[in-house]
């Protein structure tokens, strides 16, 4: 299978597991706000790795709960998409949108001095 269509397949198996999610009626699921952040799928379609992250809920429960949906999500990608096979779905936690927002917290604590505003050792302004 050429490069080009392994990609295709990937981004259109995240596309469709994106909009999946807003289905699934487990409150697990549907109360925490998932993002998938990435999907891999093998090259024989036996097997895909779904990434995802969450800014709320339980991180144990909502991994239970996507396991639970795991049949009902692979059913729902047999219809939409023309494969061969429906791969199996692994879902792995994705922590770069935590680990984003953290970082960006401590960016937007950093204040930011002009050097032309220093003040000199005996109390007055620096002039050069």
């Amino acid at each position: 299978m050429a490069k080009y269509r392994q990609g295709r397949i990937n981004d259109e198996f995240q596309k469709e597991i994106a909009m999946i999610l807003r289905d699934v009626k487990d409150p697990r699921v549907s109360g925490a706000f998932i993002s998938v952040t990435g999907a891999t799928v093998t090259p024989d379609l036996r097997n895909a790795k779904v990434y995802y992250s969450s800014l709320t809920g339980d991180k144990k429960e909502i991994k239970k709960g996507l396991q639970a949906a795991n049949g009902f999500i692979r059913s729902q990608i047999a219809r939409r998409m023309n494969l061969r096979i429906t791969p199996e779905i692994a879902f792995i936690e994705d922590g770069s949108i935590e680990y984003g927002a953290k970082i960006s917290k401590i960016l937007e604590g950093i204040t930011i001095t002009d050097p032309d505003d220093e003040v000199a050792v005996d109390g007055e302004e620096n002039n050069d």
